[in-house]
């Protein structure tokens, strides 16, 4: 028996609508203190994106999972993925977070000592991430987060192979760019950039990824 076109896009329709009831069940269901909100508020004043609740609890998961000491994010902004990070990781873990904007790694000092993280348990780093990642050590780093520059994506890549541990963890944030990345038509260039860096990542022999559905799109990659 053929359906009939309209019941086609009816039922696209549902499902498209199911989805987004769902991801906004995910997100709800991630609960976030005043600390994260107050973050979240100060983003959205500075214009910076955020990642959304559901994308900051698997963070949190991901850091829990690999008993992280050692964490290093690309892209402080004002704080919101750091406070997952740092519930996820040990108690003695430390966070070290890159960001170009000093200004804005102020307001994640606050946030942090807000959520009641001593300062010790973050290590801010002002400046571009591809001048300060040759910096930090070899297999040095339980994660790496990766939430900058998407024009920068494969650099990032590379560095964080040579940061990370055996079983260590690379995440990219926002692959999805707003679905532009499955989009058939004429993209820019930071889309056709996360495309290849979905391409380089599920090709490599380092690692094992993943690629999950919550916020923006997250691509999560274990190095062997």
């Amino acid at each position: 028996m053929q359906s009939r076109p309209g019941n086609q896009r009816g039922q696209e329709r549902l499902i498209t609508g199911n989805r987004q009831a769902s991801w906004a069940f995910a997100d709800a269901y991630a609960a976030e203190d005043e600390a994260l909100r107050w973050a979240r508020d100060r983003a959205r004043e500075a214009g910076l994106r955020s990642v959304s609740p559901s994308t900051g609890a698997a963070l949190r998961l991901l850091a829990a999972t690999v008993d992280a000491k050692a964490v290093a994010e690309i892209g402080t902004g004002t704080g919101v993925s750091g406070i997952h990070l740092l519930h996820g990781m040990r108690p003695d873990g430390v966070l070290t977070t890159v960001d170009p904007e000093p200004e804005h790694q102020q307001f994640a000092r606050q946030a942090f000592r807000a959520c009641g993280f001593a300062s010790n348990r973050a290590r801010f780093i002002p400046g571009r991430a591809l001048d300060v990642l040759p910096r930090l050590a070899d297999a040095g780093y339980d994660l790496v987060f990766c939430d900058g520059d998407r024009l920068e994506f494969l650099d990032y890549l590379a560095e964080s192979l040579r940061l990370l541990r055996p079983g260590g963890l690379v995440v990219f944030e926002g692959v999805f760019a707003n679905g532009r990345t499955v989009d058939s038509g004429p993209q820019p260039t930071e889309v056709i950039r996360i495309r290849e860096l979905l391409r380089a990542v599920r090709e490599s022999q380092e690692l094992v990824p993943s690629l999950l559905p919550v916020g923006d799109g997250m691509l999560c990659a274990v190095k062997r």
